[in-house]
């Protein structure tokens, strides 16, 4: 099992009088892909750079690797940044900016030079090296950034939205490179994004953030099929989300409609979200549906078919492989296995109460 690499402990940062993390507690485990996910504003890149040494917390501490290093230079630290905007050097040539950091700390030019031809290699982009940067395309940029970035050997490598200006398909293309790095490298990657797919696609670990809260951690595949409440469910993938009635242990009513499910313990008669997926959605003849609706948009995505189906009064949204046209009355049945069932929140803000581990 891996150790603890990273620890954040009861870390708080404020701007002002704007609090961006309040009482934060996280680790990261050694060779581990861990993704901070979140809107705008919810602190995950504050956390990347109180990590990376960037920013100093107004309390509580960071360890590395035991050794508690808050107020530590990021210089002196064991780990790179890679940013989004990609700071390279445009008065050097591609070899001078992977050089810069080792000539810095005086390693022998041929070490360098080994240093240079290994992680051009390593990012594909050998012959590359008398190029100037303005003469790159930005996903090449990009993996000139990484690769003076591990040159370095750094434990850890923390990755600031660095796709966030490549386009879609130089951005996934990014996406297969980075797994196919941490694999490499051996390394721990932190990753910061606000997009759900790059989380989904690329982590081991995924940290789901809002107002300075995590709502929720765990793997990908636990985060997308058992998000923790309304929040995680809304910001990671398509979601309904309905308001409903738990009317006992595996039975929930909403939109006027009884429906069976497989959640206990959430007592009786007890508002609750609803929550279920698009692709968890059958739709089927009329007298077949546990309540009924008509298709009142359609659109081909490539795998699957997107409609929006209007019953019980709310607007479903449901992926299916098969077509229903515009205007087709249709039934709508549920697996019990896929209706989530969440405790509906006492208040706005309560959606961003930190959960207990």
């Amino acid at each position: 099992m891996s150790k603890k690499l990273i620890e954040l402990n009861n870390i708080s940062k404020s701007y002002g009088s704007h609090i961006v993390l309040d009482e934060f507690d996280l680790y990261i485990k050694e060779n581990e892909f861990v993704t901070l996910l979140g809107p705008s504003g919810c602190g995950k890149t504050t956390t990347l750079r109180i990590i990376g040494g960037f920013e100093t917390p107004d309390t509580g501490n960071v360890l590395f690797d035991g050794t508690d290093i808050t107020n530590m230079p990021p210089n002196k630290r064991q780990l790179n940044t890679v940013f989004q905007k990609y700071a390279l050097f445009t008065h050097m040539n591609i070899e001078d900016n992977i050089a810069f950091g080792l000539k810095i700390k005086g390693k022998s030019d041929k070490y360098i030079r080994d240093k240079i031809e290994y992680a051009l290699r390593l990012v594909n982009l050998e012959g590359f090296g008398k190029r100037m940067p303005d003469s790159l395309s930005g996903g090449q940029q990009q993996r000139v950034a990484i690769a003076r970035a591990i040159v370095n050997e750094p434990k850890v490598l923390l990755l600031d939205e660095p796709l966030g200006a490549l386009d879609l398909k130089l951005r996934q293309d990014m996406q297969y490179e980075l797994i196919r790095l941490k694999e490499e490298l051996g390394i721990t990657f932190v990753y910061v994004t606000h997009d759900q797919e790059e989380a989904l696609t690329m982590s081991d670990t995924i940290v789901v953030m809002n107002q300075g809260y995590i709502q929720q951690i765990g793997t990908p595949e636990d985060i997308y099929n058992e998000p923790e409440n309304a929040f995680v469910a809304d910001f990671i993938g398509d979601s309904n989300i309905i308001d409903g009635i738990m009317l006992q242990d595996e039975l929930v009513m909403f939109l006027g409609a009884k429906f069976a499910c497989v959640d206990t313990g959430f007592g009786t008669n007890k508002p609750v979200d609803v929550v279920i997926r698009p692709e968890d959605v059958i739709l089927t003849p009329p007298e077949r549906g546990v309540i009924n609706g008509v298709v009142t948009h359609l659109i081909f995505k490539g795998v699957h078919y997107e409609m929006e189906v209007k019953a019980g009064g709310y607007e479903w949204l449901v992926h299916s492989t098969t077509m229903f046209p515009v205007g087709a009355e249709v039934g709508i049945q549920v697996d019990p296995f896929n209706i989530q069932i969440m405790n509906k929140p006492a208040s706005e803000d309560e959606e961003a109460v930190p959960l207990e581990e």
